[in-house]
Parts: structure tokens; sequence; C-alpha cells
């Protein structure tokens, strides 16, 4: 096998796999040996690598160990996998599921095998562009969110679950859970348990929204695949997808910055957003929720200045939830 992994640190949070474990793996998922291996350096969670296998390429996945995942990402790979029938308004641009195994008899981690998808990484693409010729791209990202955000669910919360009745307790629980997993790694999370104290507080106005809609969590321009003319041709890594409000998704924090550029596009497509002082405040949680997961994010990749500069921000949050 022609075996391209990453050179990562000893300790990294990334532990690579073996050529014989990536074999291994292949086979017996779905029964083929493994001509090459490259392991794909997007993201800072899982392992992903390209596979060429006898009879074409795939995509394997392999989650971290279930000790290295903390509360807000625990079993990641299973919530995008029970997530995926949800997203059938978009499935013609979805990865789809060769096999999966949680069984753990092998690594001892989750892994998936999926189909490639068309296209080029979205910020080899985008890169390359003038501001003001990617208003196609923001059009039809606009569209995909709709369609997504459009879907119903059950209950507030993980897509996998735990499923909460309000949208209050699952704000309020997430940023526990995220505080937790802050104080485990011997930082200070005092700032996200005040943000749920105030959530308790204003479990009335949270509340407000009583209609669970899907969200995909992380889409934007790292998790779509593009043709040079800029056609969206993939669309992947769900594994944040949530039940809640649509206000709250990655892309509609994303889009919103940078008003008066050409991220306004998105709106075109996607319709208008909620400005009523209501739904400014909600905001104020939801970007909230976004720094305390890249807090760990940032944790985890080594960026232990861009940690530091989370708290700040977070600090600008409880300042203006205290002066509303």
């Amino acid at each position: 096998m022609d075996f391209q992994p990453k050179d990562r640190p000893p300790d990294a949070f990334q532990q690579p796999l073996t050529a014989d474990q990536i074999e291994l793996l292949c086979r017996r998922a779905l029964g083929s040996g493994v001509r090459s291996a490259v392991e794909i350096g997007w993201g800072g969670y899982n392992n992903t690598y390209r596979v060429e296998l006898a009879d074409g390429p795939a995509i394997l996945r392999v989650a971290p160990e279930p000790a290295r995942q903390t509360r807000i990402e625990h079993q990641f790979m299973r919530n995008e996998y029970l997530a995926a029938p949800y997203f059938a308004p978009i499935a013609p641009l979805m990865p789809r599921t060769l096999a999966a195994d949680f069984t753990h008899q092998v690594i001892g981690r989750d892994y998936v095998l999926q189909a490639v998808l068309p296209g080029e990484p979205g910020p080899e693409i985008l890169s390359a562009l003038e501001p003001e010729q990617r208003t196609p791209y923001f059009h039809q990202l606009g569209e995909i969110a709709r369609a997504v955000h459009d879907v119903r669910g059950p209950g507030f919360g993980l897509v996998a679950g735990p499923h909460f009745a309000t949208w209050s307790e699952a704000l309020i629980a997430y940023f526990e859970d995220n505080a937790a997993d802050v104080e485990d790694l011997g930082l200070d999370g005092s700032d996200l348990r005040a943000v749920a104290a105030w959530a308790k507080r204003d479990a009335a106005l949270l509340d407000e929204i009583t209609e669970p809609r899907l969200l995909h969590g992380d889409l934007w321009h790292v998790n779509v695949m593009l043709t040079p003319e800029l056609e969206i041709v993939g669309v992947f890594d769900h594994d944040r997808s949530w039940w809640g409000d649509p206000a709250a998704d990655w892309t509609i924090r994303m889009a919103s910055m940078k008003a008066g550029s050409k991220r306004d596009a998105f709106w075109d497509t996607y319709g208008p957003l909620d400005a009523s002082p209501a739904a400014r405040r909600r905001a104020l949680y939801y970007e909230a929720r976004h720094l305390g997961a890249v807090r760990l994010e940032r944790h985890r990749l080594g960026k232990e200045g861009k940690v530091e500069e989370s708290y700040p921000e977070l600090a600008e949050i409880l300042a203006a939830l205290e002066s509303e």
C-alpha cells in the first residue's frame, strides 16, 4: 500500500492509524484491499483518509477514542450518521455512506466509509477568486441553508439526543456541559456558567422558539465541494447537527459577519433574518454557544493564544446581556 499519513506530534489530538489498521478496516467493512491511503488535512477532529480500493476511491473517517471526546462533542460520528436521513432535501449533495462500524471490535473507535464527492474543496476554489466573484456561491448557500432549516424535528438538542422539550433547556444544558469540558482541561469555565445562569433567567424569551428545526452545525465554505463555476456539488461534515432555532446555526453566524460585503447575497435566497429586539437578545446566546465550542477547538489545535482571546469575547456577550 502507498501510505501517506500526516506528520503529527505524538501527543496530537488526532491520533493517526497505521497502514495495517486501514487495510483491516476496509477489508472488514467492504471486503476490499487498499491500494493507497492519503490522509486529508481538513478539519481538526476526525482522522480522514482518501483510500483507493480495488473498485474505486472512498473516504475513510475515524472518530477520536471515546476518552478523548468532550461532553458537547460526544459521539459526533454517530450523530452525523443518525442525522443523515433528515438532510433528505439536499440528499444529492451529501456523501453516501458505504459502511459504518461502531462496534469498537477492531480499533476502539467509530469509523465510516463514504463515497467521494465530486468537485474541489470550497477553500481552494474560493481563495482564487475576488470577493465580487463569489456571489453565485452565496446565493446557492442561502438556498441550501433554507432547505435544511425548513426540516422540523421531534425535540431540541443533538439530532441523536438527548432531546429537550424546550429550547431554553437544551441551551442551558449545552452551556453547563461546555463549561465542564473547559474546566476538565484546566481552563476557566465560569463565563460559560454565567451564560447558563442568564439563560435560566431568559428562559421565557428563549422559549419563544417553539419548533425545533434542523441545523447543519458547520455549513460554510470549508465543508462544501465546488466546481470551477462555483456550483456547490457537495455538502459534508454535519456531525454537529442539532434541532433548534435556525438563527443559532453556524451558517447564519458567518453570513451575518461583514455586513455590506458580498456575503449579503446569502440573504437574497435564504430570506431575511428576524431583527426584533427579542431575536437580537437570543443571538447573544447563540454567539456565546459558538465561542464556547471554538474555545475547545482552539485548545485541541494547540492555539493557546486564540483560547485566551475567547475570554474577552465572551465577556462582551455577558456585558451585553447585563446591559439590556
